[in-house]
């Protein structure tokens, strides 16, 4: 069939199986092709073909709510519901979102670009439906790597108590970006090779082949679960909480899937279904992948895998520019340790964990946990680098207030992705947390402006004793190792093109400093540029020069401005009876949608077209 014309669910009603099977395989084919063209998160989609498929065979969206974590599992979600033809705008701008948004269709009830909400959200929505008297299924869709994080056990901690009626779907695919790691993930391996989970698994497919009806089905599985009463399937996570248990089903089997899921309807109170699915299934690179290179891609060739965009020579990533860093300066340093909540691959980990395995430490879908982690390293003398994305670092605040800035621990927090992060989109945004962590105490907070500055920030973060954030971006910076990299004194800032004939000073920080300074020189602007590298401490001599001067200044931002640089600044000034009067450039009080970084900064007004119209009005 032609995907492209699918307008709801409906049609699935009355499909057979084998038809069913047929339309997984479309679905496949479309979204590969599609993706190859726009990016996305490709292997984590493949993988659900047929259970989305089965879910919206079985439930009636968008009254039953169905409900994915994360939300980039969602694709097929969005083409069973009408949005296969505007594929070719998946994550660009004013297109479809690469997540579940509910602006954009009534069948998508949350959005969420992080883990482990789906289950809160799905109880909340259950008590609610209770509430009202009304009548419809919540249905969750949750992964193995998300349900092990403190969220989602918490969550299962009141569903099991709230005895709501609930259909938790558990995706187990054995990996989520990295692989999973953790004595629960373990637990759930032995289930799936156990000789109860294969007696089990023999019986209910023998039922499901015996009995239509759910009621029966149900029936005739409730008796085999009270036989393998207290074996791992009745003592593992689910049991522990109070939670009924179906499977494992074979992900893949839409005759399983369909009457499980038939089955689990006339359950009464909260009922988990344990799917086994292959991420990547359909496509081999996305199968053979064991890092999670293909979790999100750019454009590809679809024949060979390969990527049709690289990163230019004599550049590499800023991930890999810290990360290599990372590993010269621990050549010295055994004190050093590197902890990640399962972003190996993301944070370009790879070297650090292969050279220095003893000192690797991926924690899994848990900043909370990996940030504390850190702190009961630091404060026994270990120098612990933790690195996580800026938009998951939000979850982290209170461990980094309380646990790691409090008591002062030398803790170096690399903050990736930090910026606008362009196709992810509002929940990826690295945009807050200059303004998040600003005011904690003791915390020191800086951005290189390049490769180099890059090396000497990490350096000199190791070099002394209290906690310090080193942010860098998504994207590639020019790269030549500094064997020697001095230190740069903490909270100083740099100036550009200063000259006697100055009539305006742009303020500015990260790969923005050399951008502005190669205009203003090329255009023989007379204009000078500050490289404000530290947000926490500000450079206060430099600042009472630069205000004395009485030059117009222009504070320019590509993060929030809400408690950014030129709110410091600002404060400063106020603070010192100093007048200080700024034009501010940078994100107002709003969330920034997906799209290009080209397109999103124009929109925002935080692009180089708008600093430099600011500027030619202020020196004509």
């Amino acid at each position: 069939m032609d995907i492209k014309e699918i307008q709801n669910p409906l049609f699935l009603k009355d499909m057979s199986i084998k038809e069913c099977n047929s339309l997984a395989n479309d679905i496949r084919a479309f979204l590969i092709d599609s993706v190859s063209k726009t990016g996305g998160h490709l292997s984590s989609n493949l993988g659900v073909v047929e259970l989305t498929i089965a879910l919206h065979k079985v439930f009636n969206s968008p009254e039953d709510k169905i409900l994915f974590d994360v939300g980039h599992q969602s694709y097929i979600h969005k083409i069973l519901t009408g949005r296969a033809k505007d594929f070719s705008t998946l994550r660009q701008y004013k297109g479809i979102s690469g997540f579940q948004k509910r602006e954009e269709s009534e069948y998508d009830c949350w959005e969420a670009g992080h883990s482990s909400t789906v289950l809160s959200a799905a109880l909340g929505m259950a008590v609610a439906r209770d509430l009202d008297n009304s009548n419809y299924f919540v249905v969750p869709v949750v992964g193995d790597g998300s349900i092990v994080s403190g969220m989602s056990l918490e969550a299962l901690n009141q569903i099991g108590s709230e005895n709501k009626n609930m259909i938790i779907i558990f995706n187990d695919n054995n990996m989520s970006i990295s692989q999973n790691v953790g004595a629960l993930t373990n637990g759930f391996s032995k289930l799936r090779t156990s000789k109860p989970y294969t007696s089990f698994k023999t019986d209910m497919k023998s039922i499901l082949k015996k009995n239509e009806a759910g009621k029966t089905l149900l029936a005739g599985m409730s008796a085999i679960k009270d036989k393998l009463k207290d074996s791992v399937v009745e003592s593992g996570l689910f049991g522990e909480f109070g939670l009924e248990y179906l499977g494992p089903v074979d992900g893949h089997n839409m005759k399983d899937l369909i009457h499980i899921l038939e089955a689990a309807k006339q359950h009464e109170g909260p009922v988990v279904v344990h799917v086994l699915t292959r991420k990547g299934k359909g496509y081999k690179p996305c199968e053979n992948d064991k890092l999670g290179s293909w979790h999100g891609v750019g454009p590809f060739d679809v024949l060979t895998g390969k990527s049709l965009s690289s990163t230019p020579q004599g550049k590499l990533s800023w991930s890999e520019i810290i990360s290599e860093t990372l590993c010269r300066i621990a050549k010295t340093n055994e004190d050093i340790v590197a902890i990640t909540p399962a972003m190996i691959t993301g944070s370009k980990l790879e070297k650090f964990f292969a050279a220095y395995p003893t000192r690797s430490f991926d924690c899994g879908i848990a900043e909370e946990h990996a940030t504390t982690f850190a702190a009961g390293l630091a404060i026994t003398g270990k120098r612990p680098f933790l690195c996580i994305y800026s938009s998951f670092l939000q979850r982290a605040y209170d461990q980094i207030n309380h646990d790691i800035c409090r008591m002062d621990l030398p803790v170096v927090i690399g903050i990736d992705r930090a910026g606008l992060v362009g196709e992810d989109g509002a929940t990826h945004h690295g945009v807050f947390d200059i303004s998040m962590l600003k005011s904690i105490p003791n915390l020191i907070i800086c951005q290189p402006k390049d490769g180099d500055e890059a090396q000497q920030l990490l350096v000199a973060a190791f070099a002394q004793k209290h906690p310090l954030a080193i942010r860098y971006p998504r994207g590639s910076e020019c790269y030549s190792p500094i064997s020697s990299a001095d230190p740069i004194k903490i909270g100083t800032w740099t100036k550009f093109n200063e000259s006697d004939i100055t009539r305006c000073i742009v303020m500015t920080y990260g790969p923005e400093v050399d951008k502005v300074l190669t205009k203003i020189c090329s255009n023989g602007l007379p204009v000078e540029v500050v490289n404000c590298r530290f947000f926490k401490p500000i450079d206060e001599e430099m600042l009472l020069k630069i205000a004395s001067s009485k030059l117009p200044i222009i504070v320019y931002e590509t993060d929030m401005l809400e408690g950014g640089l030129a709110t410091s600044i600002l404060e400063w000034g106020c603070d010192h009876n100093v007048q200080i009067k700024l034009h501010r450039i940078g994100i107002h009080d709003e969330y920034i949608p997906h799209g290009s970084l080209n397109q999103i900064r124009k929109d925002a007004g935080v692009d180089i077209e708008t600093l430099f119209d600011t500027i030619d009005e202020l020196i004509k």
